[in-house]
């Protein structure tokens, strides 16, 4: 009578048989995959590849599944089974993958099931069995929450690049600004709105990654000069105290699509209609207007400047403001009886 263990390791449930461990509650491959792409908050771009023979045209899933083909996050064969039940190991590939971690010494789409112990060595999220494994819904969820909880808790090392670079060509086809909000990754995609904190001080800078970079060994990000002046003064160069928190697509997760949540209450009794958006979209006007009369007090811009000022808007009125750089910009907001508070937006350029 053959004998089966079975060893609960994080919340994957292992077993260990010379037959495969199926539950009938597996996710998968196309539920797995699909689970994993619609956390990126990633468009699907221009596709170059032909669709796996099993998931053809207009099939579920097939122009997500097709661009992942076609970027390196999946292999490129001929079929991908999207009915059979997703194995532990294709998982963590594919996680890593679309999370842009590399296996030492290789690009993404070089990463391979070969190199799953060493990237779980980094990031201790389960363990291998030699078994054939099989995931389930709930388990794909945790070992994407770890993964991306430890991947905002890394820290990196970062750099300026300013005046050598302005005006020059990125790696997308952008010209570099070296006074928008903007970075260089070697492995975020085009697009990737980032939100970069230096831990030393708790400053924060959203930047959108619109070019290939750096190359100096150990480091991870270059900042434009005005997202770097964001977290440190100039004088410091380079910053090794860094996390990054991924946050999708500027025209997903930003101004240029979704709804624009706003800040609204100055006072108790004072409110803005409707408010300040989190996110602005650059090239649009912003208009002030309250339930009471209010007065705006300052304006602070991404170069750190600002400007003082008595403004009353009263009730009824409006005040336009047209912000003509990306970044950060602080609204000091007052009632009539001098309470009040700071409201930050920023402002992203949206991609056409």
């Amino acid at each position: 009578m053959k004998k089966t263990a079975c060893f609960l390791i994080g919340s994957i449930l292992l077993f260990s048989s010379s037959a495969p461990a199926f539950a009938a509650t597996s996710v998968t491959r196309r539920q797995g995959f699909l689970t994993l792409w619609q956390s990126l908050q990633r468009p699907v771009g221009t596709i170059h590849e032909d669709p796996y023979a099993d998931v053809p045209e207009g099939a579920e899933g097939e122009r997500e599944i097709t661009y992942a083909k076609d970027r390196g996050l999946l292999e490129d064969e001929e079929a991908f089974h999207p009915d059979d039940p997703l194995r532990l190991q294709d998982a963590l590939l594919w996680l890593f993958r679309t999370r842009s971690v590399e296996a030492e010494g290789k690009d993404i789409d070089e990463t391979a099931e070969e190199d799953l112990p060493a990237l779980l060595e980094r990031y201790p999220i389960t363990s291998l069995s030699e078994s054939l494994v099989y995931v389930e819904e709930e388990e794909l969820l945790d070992l994407m929450r770890d993964l991306d909880g430890m991947l905002r808790d890394e820290i990196h090392e970062v750099s300026l690049y300013s005046e050598k670079f302005h005006g020059k060509g990125t790696a997308f086809g952008e010209t570099f600004d070296m006074n928008a909000f903007t970075a260089a990754h070697r492995t975020f995609p085009h697009n990737t709105l980032v939100k970069v904190t230096n831990a030393d001080n708790g400053k924060s800078v959203l930047v959108r990654i619109n070019d290939r970079g750096p190359y100096v060994k150990g480091r991870d990000m270059d900042l434009s000069l005005a997202a770097f002046l964001q977290l440190a003064p100039r004088s410091a160069g380079v910053l090794r105290n860094v996390t990054f928190q991924r946050l999708g697509d500027a025209n997903l997760v930003g101004p240029c699509q979704n709804e624009p949540r706003y800040q609204s209450r100055i006072t108790r009794n004072a409110r803005l209609l409707p408010g300040i958006p989190h996110f602005f979209k650059l090239g649009s006007s912003l208009t002030l207007r309250g339930s009471d009369a209010f007065v705006l007090r300052h304006i602070g811009y991404p170069d750190g400047n600002g400007t003082d000022m008595q403004e009353w808007v009263l009730a009824g009125e409006t005040y336009t403001f047209s912000p003509s750089v990306e970044g950060r910009y602080s609204f000091f907001l007052r009632d009539k009886n001098g309470k009040g508070r700071e409201m930050v937006t920023n402002v992203i350029k949206c991609s056409e």
